[in-house]
């Protein structure tokens, strides 16, 4: 029998891998169609109304401001970084290559409570003035962090990476020819990149600034701590200050559709525009002078100052010096209890993630990619929405399982699901799936079709060349997609709130619990530990990406 070329179905077994693939992506979609589904229900209470009528106009306009002017600003540094370390050659370019991505390891919730404990009115910024200049309250005028311009850029410095990594790959793809030609007819180094390099190089920065606003949209902890009203704190009160599940899901699906109109609007402003390379030797980066080195320091030095260096040192001096008096052994469990959800949830993640990737692979269609599109809906939408969207059927199918025990079991059970951290770890699996879906397709594109036909004609099963021929080559996707998603769950605030059981704590809630009392000297020690914990795969990340 002549074995069958890669990429053509297989009739005999095609059913059973769609129909898993399938399973699967519906099963991780479950909570953005429970949303949709509670939107049609009658606003009994009249909370949804309420919210119309008074806040939802805020809710609007503030995550829109929010969002447009992160974007702007994590384009411009992301952007700006990108071009410097990829296009041109200077003392230290190496580090900076990937040191720049270090911001990915801190939460932006800890960025949040590092810049108001500092630029606060007790803060040492505005005493070291008083002091110095002998003013007093009233004598000056001081910008107000705990705001929506301080969000925006407080959001910026921790976002940028997002842009930054894209931009850079687009910059290092690019024919050398091309930009030779552009200099050839005239142009200088900043108007060749202006008007052949960054034109070029759009799809990449345009896909950074989606994900800097989708991750925008979804953050929680800053926002509800600078007293911003947004979507994702309108969301959590609907649910726990007014207890309606309908509301509450009514205003997520208003933050989907927000989300998906700034995804459509950046589609169709680029119309029937392509950005193809036309292939060629590669470019030849032109060495900078001593001052140009400087300059090219101090711009990459901004953002990276501003989202790790500075929040890292004053963390760890509110650490040794007012941190937290019950650091102990306490720790150890809400450390175990962080990494024990991120490494489970990571590790299922890369799983179903190549399964969906290999099914793509043997079976490509508008199907399998409608399956692969329907999986990674979550990733688009923000933590509280996942958490009210899982919480609803997981919650009936709990009542369902204590009923259905007790009638034929005479058992009396507690919540399986949303009593346990199973709840979870099946958010976090719907809300970050994409992120390993992605690296793992971008590492088996890579693989060649020939590949899959040799090793089918030395008679491999699917199976096996999955397992020997396809797993060795992507273990470097494999292995980025883990630590992706591992920093993110890590990092994950708003789902961890709503769906933790009782009596079961992480990092992550011990420093919203604390900052939220404005404890900030004491979050220092959990959130110093976040940002330890996230380095370690940050850095790995960072050199995989390197090489």
């Amino acid at each position: 029998m002549p074995p069958v070329p890669a990429g053509r179905p297989m009739k005999n077994r095609f059913p059973l891998l769609l129909s898993v693939a399938a399973a699967l992506a519906l099963l991780v979609s479950l909570p953005v169609a429970s949303v949709l589904v509670q939107v049609f229900r009658p606003d009994e209470q009249g909370v949804w109304a309420h919210l119309v009528e008074t806040v939802l106009a805020d809710y609007v306009v503030n995550s829109l401001a929010l969002a447009a002017g992160t974007g702007l600003g994590a384009a411009l540094l992301g952007t700006g970084a990108a071009w410097i370390v990829a296009m041109h050659r200077f003392p230290g370019r190496g580090v900076l290559e990937w040191a720049l991505l270090l911001p990915l390891a801190i939460p932006t919730y800890v960025i949040a409570y590092v810049y108001t404990d500092f630029l606060q009115f007790a803060g040492p910024v505005q005493s070291g003035l008083r002091s110095a200049f002998g003013w007093s309250r009233g004598d000056y005028w001081f910008p107000e962090v705990r705001s929506l311009s301080g969000a925006i850029v407080v959001f910026s410095l921790v976002f940028y990476p997002y842009v930054y990594v894209l931009a850079r790959a687009a910059f290092l793809e690019r024919s050398g020819g091309l930009l030779e030609a552009a200099r050839s007819l005239g142009l200088s180094q900043r108007a060749a990149f202006f008007r052949v390099a960054l034109p070029l190089a759009r799809p990449a920065v345009a896909g950074g600034v989606a994900l800097v606003v989708m991750e925008t949209l979804a953050e929680f902890g800053a926002v509800s701590y600078f007293g911003v009203p947004t979507f994702t704190t309108g969301i959590y009160r609907a649910w726990y200050a007014f207890g309606d599940p309908v509301a509450a899901s009514q205003l997520s699906a208003s933050l989907l559709a927000v989300v998906v109109l700034a995804l459509a609007l950046e589609k169709w402003s680029r119309g029937r525009a392509r950005f193809h390379d036309t292939g060629g030797r590669p470019f030849e980066r032109p060495a900078l002078g001593a001052g140009r080195s400087l300059l090219a320091w101090a711009a990459c030095l901004l953002p990276l100052a501003g989202g790790f260096l500075l929040p890292g040192v004053l963390l760890l001096r509110m650490a040794l010096t007012e941190g937290d008096v019950q650091f102990g052994a306490k720790y150890l469990t809400l450390a175990g209890n962080s990494l024990f959800l991120a490494t489970v949830a990571c590790g299922l993640a890369v799983v179903v993630a190549l399964l969906l990737a290999y099914a793509g692979r043997l079976h490509p269609g508008r199907l399998m990619a409608g399956v692969k599109r329907l999986a990674s809906l979550g990733y688009a939408v923000p933590g509280t929405v996942i958490a009210v969207g899982a919480l609803i059927p997981l919650t009936a199918l709990d009542h369902a399982l204590i009923v259905w025990f007790r009638e034929h079991w005479g058992v009396s059970l507690g919540l399986l699901i949303t009593g346990t951290a199973t709840a979870l770890v099946f958010a976090y699996l719907a809300r970050f799936l994409a992120v390993a879906l992605n690296a793992v397709e971008a590492s088996l594109a890579r693989i060649r079709p020939s590949l899959d036909e040799a090793a089918r004609s030395l008679g491999a099963s699917r199976t096996g060349l999955l397992a020997r021929v396809h797993v060795p080559l992507l273990s470097g996707g494999m292995v980025s997609g883990l630590l992706l998603v591992f920093v993110d769950v890590m990092k994950e605030l708003p789902a961890t709130i709503v769906l933790r059981p009782f009596n079961f704590e992480t990092l992550a809630t011990q420093v919203y619990i604390l900052a939220a009392d404005e404890r900030l000297a004491e979050a220092a020690t959990p959130s110093l530990i976040i940002v330890a914990v996230g380095l370690i795969p940050v850095v790995m990340l960072s050199r995989t990406l390197r090489r």
